[in-house]
C-alpha cells in the first residue's frame, strides 16, 4: 500500500497487489495513528459506492443481501480492508476488522474508524498528526481538510485518503474519524504510481 508499506518494495517481488480502493484509504489512517500515538485495535464501517459484485435490480446472488437493488438501497456487506490492513502493518494483524455498507452512488466513499489508542489523543493532537503527514511523508496519499465535504467533493480526487478533520472526535484513548476517497480514480492512480515503481525498483 503506497505510503505504509511501499518502502518495503524490491526487485524480488515479481507479483505486488495494490490491494483495495478501501484498503488505500485505511491503510494511511491507521500508520498515521500507529506512528503518532500507537493503535490497540479497531473496526472500520466503509460507506461504499456500489460495485460490479452487486444487482442492479432484486436478482439471484449468493450475498443475500448484495442480490438487492444496489441504487435503491443501503446494503450492508462484508470488507476485508480491515484485515487487509493489518497484513500491511503485520503488529496489527488481527487487531482490525470491520464492515461495508454500499450505498447507491456510482463513485465516492468513505471509511469510518473507531478504535482504541494506546496513549490518549487530543482531537488536536491527532488532526496535527494527520496536517503533518498530509504536508509530509504521505503528500499525494493522505490530503487533510477542514472544509465541510460531502461525497461528490470528493470524486475525481486522486489521493487515497482526504482526512476530515472536523468530523474527528476523541474521548481518552478511544477516537472516531472519517476518510474520503474516490473509490475509482484514486485507486487507479494508485495502480499506475505502484507500476512505475515496479518498474523502477
Amino acid at each position: 500500500v503506497l505510503g505504509v508499506n511501499d518502502s518495503e518494495l524490491s526487485s524480488d517481488h515479481v507479483i505486488v497487489s495494490n490491494a483495495s480502493c478501501t484498503t488505500n484509504c485505511f491503510g494511511p489512517m491507521v500508520k498515521v495513528l500507529d506512528d503518532a500515538f500507537g493503535v490497540d485495535q479497531g473496526m472500520i464501517t466503509t460507506i461504499h459506492a456500489y460495485t460490479g459484485t452487486q444487482n442492479l435490480i432484486d436478482a439471484p446472488h449468493k450475498d443475500l443481501r448484495r442480490a438487492r437493488a444496489a441504487a435503491e438501497n443501503l446494503i450492508p456487506t462484508s470488507t476485508g480492508a480491515a484485515k487487509a490492513t493489518g497484513k500491511v502493518l503485520p503488529h496489527l494483524l488481527g487487531k482490525l476488522d470491520g464492515m461495508a455498507v454500499r450505498v447507491p452512488l456510482a463513485a465516492g466513499s468513505a471509511t469510518d474508524f473507531v478504535g482504541m489508542l494506546k496513549t490518549e489523543a487530543s482531537i488536536d493532537e491527532i488532526n496535527e498528526a494527520f496536517r503533518m503527514a498530509a504536508s509530509g511523508p504521505m503528500a499525494g496519499i493522505l490530503a487533510f481538510s477542514d472544509e465541510p465535504l460531502v461525497s461528490s467533493d470528493i470524486v475525481g480526487r486522486p489521493e487515497s485518503c482526504i482526512y476530515d478533520s472536523g468530523m474527528t472526535m476523541a474521548m481518552g484513548k478511544m477516537v472516531k474519524m472519517i476518510g474520503w476517497y474516490d473509490n475509482e480514480w484514486g485507486y487507479s492512480n494508485r495502480m499506475v504510481e505502484l507500476a512505475l515503481k515496479m518498474g523502477a525498483a
